[in-house]
């Protein structure tokens, strides 16, 4: 489609917008999660229940839901680069402002600030990189884009746990956020693209698209909605792991929490593995099959369910550790093309809205409610039933992808041809 030139940018410049990009979103998943490898020292200092630990990293969630669609409209609707760069520079600050909190009423404040600067930031890289690189490449480099989340996430864990221990837990948020607010600064001296009009071809014209008509841009596309939900039930699954594992070694283990900390931080490391690996496989996959982005995303999200609840169910000491890394390469080989499906089949000058609308369903119905999930049935029971019970929410995602491939290649037809500029 002519929105998905080859050279909309020269190739240097378009790499290195991106390691911007990667960058800002490694430190946004840093400052999201140091808060995990602290649960041992807010537990010690303010009495805090698991089920209250788990609402400091849903906290971040709940407001990325309330305010990720009006800020993917200013980012389609105004600009990307600005809308990044203020974005960054709010959720950095808000990070440091965790270090003096003096309760957890202060603390849930605080992240909630957080989430309110990382609201809009995926959907506005994710269109950047959508329109930046040709479509062709876009799983791949999505996929690629996607590791900052788990190397971000294991930086945080490992880096507050380091933190903690030797200078105590406040120091861990201030120290973390400055990265970020530095290259929030160089964000807002980036080229960006134009911003595309939202017009529809009408036999022989084109006309101005009215509300409704982007209404029925996304309820008339079956697989987008299904796509909504079933990343959903991924990252209920992935959130829940990231926020417990430290703690579950720490348990069942008796690792100190450090220790415990960089273990499980390794275990979503290696998602920098299974991130490009599932885009590359689901390029590679669409030369011969159309909709085969979605195949691979339900593929990788089957295989997800089935090696954690092998690991937890029935291994212990080493070889569950050995199976549960090769769920960590597993856990986040899906995100590639089921993000790429978002950007596929809705008009170019939706793209933030519609990634943006993603992040709802993924945070309304799993990131935010899987760390409570987990923490509740640890409160009740233990954390390895919880742990256990925990991969049947992948297995359901695997039948939505499967339920959105039937729709994909019709909904793909329907897209809007439009050729994208770069601003002067």
């Amino acid at each position: 489609m002519g929105g998905d030139r080859e050279h909309l940018i020269s190739g240097r410049y378009s790499y290195f917008v991106f390691l911007l990009l990667f960058l800002l979103y490694l430190f946004d998943y840093v400052d999201r999660m140091v808060v995990v490898s602290l649960f041992p020292y807010l537990k010690s200092d303010w009495g805090l229940s698991d089920t209250q630990c788990g609402m400091l990293v849903s906290a971040v969630y709940w407001s990325i839901v309330v305010f990720s669609f009006p800020v993917s409209i200013l980012v389609d609707r105004w600009s990307r680069k600005k809308s990044i760069g203020l974005m960054a520079m709010i959720w950095s600050v808000a990070t440091v402002a965790c270090a003096f909190t003096r309760s957890f009423g202060q603390l849930f404040s605080a992240r909630t600030i957080i989430g309110i600067g990382e609201a809009g930031y995926a959907p506005g890289g994710t269109a950047m990189i959508s329109a930046f690189f040709p479509e062709r490449r876009r799983a791949m480099l999505l996929g690629l884009f996607s590791t900052a989340v788990p190397i971000g996430s294991a930086l945080g864990i490992a880096l507050g746990g380091f933190i903690a221990t030797r200078y105590g837990w406040r120091h861990a948020f201030g120290i973390v956020a400055v990265p970020g607010f530095i290259v929030a600064l160089l964000f807002f001296f980036v080229r960006d693209y134009k911003t595309v009009e939202l017009t529809k071809t009408v036999t022989d014209r084109t006309e101005t698209m009215e509300k409704m008509d982007v209404v029925r841009e996304f309820i008339h596309t079956p697989s987008l909605i299904l796509t909504y939900l079933a990343f959903a039930g991924n990252m209920f699954v992935v959130v829940a792991l990231l926020s417990w594992l430290p703690t579950y070694f720490n348990r069942l283990g008796g690792l100190p929490m450090e220790k415990a900390s960089v273990k499980a931080g390794a275990v979503m490391l290696l998602a920098v593995v299974g991130a490009p690996l599932g885009g590359f496989i689901a390029d590679r996959w669409r030369r011969r099959t159309v909709n085969a982005r979605l195949y691979n995303s339900a593929l990788f999200t089957c295989m997800t369910a089935i090696i954690f609840f092998i690991s937890f169910a029935f291994l212990k000491g080493t070889v569950q550790y050995l199976v549960i890394l090769i769920g960590g390469i597993a856990a986040m080989a899906f995100a590639p093309s089921a993000i790429a499906v978002t950007q596929d089949v809705v008009h170019p000058g939706l793209r933030a809205i519609s990634y943006s609308l993603c992040v709802i369903f993924q945070n309304l119905l799993g990131s935010s409610l899987g760390p409570i999930f987990v923490g509740a049935i640890s409160d009740h029971y233990n954390i390895e039933i919880a742990l256990i019970i925990l991969p049947s929410f992948t297995l359901l995602a695997s039948l939505l992808y499967l339920a959105a491939s039937r729709f994909y290649v019709k909904d793909l037809e329907k897209v809007e041809k439009v050729a994208l500029t770069v601003e002067e």
